[in-house]
């Protein structure tokens, strides 16, 4: 091959490179970190989820914390999720990729059915869709109908984290500004002061469904 040929290959190879890299990244930044068909870079308990017509569902009965291997510091998290009636997930933020992400990651910000407690007896305000469980409420009533998919988008920076329920801010909060003593219980939440940590489903035995995740460093 001589040189103007060997150039050309180089070139087309790097433009189809960058191309890729365009495509998978997204012009806003935002990168897809599920494919829509198996759990190719995810870690955890896989074994009790699935992917069904490209969502990643939590399997009846089952659960446990699935996470990215990769790691986030600052970022924003865009997704879809559906909930069955009555069921009970949740957005594992800055998770150590061990433990109950409640306590041990920065937060699990509840993923819940907005009429869980008429089902299944009474909530603390903590614990209702969009709060960062057991320390700061979120605004209800934002939700989409049983068997609808709902748009979220959480951004978590620094100490703070805001969470745009299907065009709604339902929770903007800086958890550096809580007081520990009016936690739920006054429970321990150790890992609230985390800087980093997987991003994950903390699943509780309901086939909640997510799809078109996509995920924007900010650090």
């Amino acid at each position: 091959m001589n040189a103007l040929l060997k150039s050309t290959a180089v070139v087309a190879t790097l433009v189809f490179a960058l191309t890729l890299s365009a495509a998978d990244k997204g012009k806003d930044g935002f990168k897809s970190v599920f494919n829509g068909k198996d759990f190719e870079g995810w870690a955890g308990p896989i074994d009790n989820y699935e992917v069904v017509d490209g969502a990643i569902v939590c399997k009846k009965g089952k659960g446990g914390t699935i996470y990215t291997k990769e790691e986030y510091g600052d970022f924003v998290v865009r997704l879809e999720f559906k909930v069955p009636s009555g069921g009970n997930n949740g957005l594992a933020i800055r998770y150590p990729g061990q433990g109950n992400t409640a306590y041990e990651g920065m937060c699990e910000l509840q993923v819940l059915d907005e009429n869980y407690d008429k089902m299944r007896g009474k909530l603390d305000p903590r614990q209702v869709h969009g709060s960062a469980y057991g320390m700061v409420a979120a605004k209800r009533g934002f939700q989409k109908p049983i068997g609808e998919w709902n748009q979220q988008e959480v951004t978590v920076k620094g100490s703070t984290i805001k969470v745009v329920l299907n065009g709604e801010v339902i929770l903007d909060t800086d958890l550096s500004k809580v007081d520990p003593e009016t936690y739920m219980a006054k429970s321990k939440h150790p890992g609230v002061t985390r800087k980093k940590g997987h991003f994950g489903f903390a699943g509780h035995s309901d086939p909640v469904a997510f799809r078109n995740l996509s995920i924007k460093r900010l650090d």
